[in-house]
């Protein structure tokens, strides 16, 4: 088995795939022709969105996001964490938490896309693969 995709059930499709567009680089894979859903090109998983409606339909509600209690969050690895946060906030992210160096060496920030998901924005970490 593997992880196909994850779907972030947002408000309004095309808006938040611009936004992950824009502020953290990434590549728009296709959007349905109902503009109901959409994925976005990540390498071997893909990164998708849903209307809320959609999941409705199924018979279920959906929760909303906060990004002071999240229980998830993406996370965006780059070398220069300071100008990828810039750029996401720039491009409509709210700033969460500015770049800051932790103990294990790893830079991390935080925002949050305008559905309220927590995102993490970070530098490697030493030894990982």
């Amino acid at each position: 088995m593997k992880l196909r995709y994850t779907i972030l059930y947002v408000e309004n499709v095309a808006k938040s795939m611009n936004l992950y567009e824009v502020a953290f680089g990434l590549t728009r894979g296709f959007i349905h022709e109902s503009g109901d859903y959409g994925e976005m090109v990540t390498g071997e998983t893909k990164l998708a969105f849903a209307a809320k409606e959609l999941i409705a339909q199924t018979g279920k509600g959906v929760g909303v996001a906060d990004p002071l209690k999240p229980v998830f969050e993406i996370a965006f690895e780059t070398d220069d964490v300071g100008r990828a946060f810039k750029t996401a906030v720039e491009a409509g992210a709210v700033s969460q938490k500015e770049p800051t160096q932790m103990p294990w060496g790893q830079t991390v920030s935080f925002v949050s896309d305008p559905d309220g998901i927590l995102i993490e924005i970070c530098s490697p970490v030493a030894g990982s693969a």
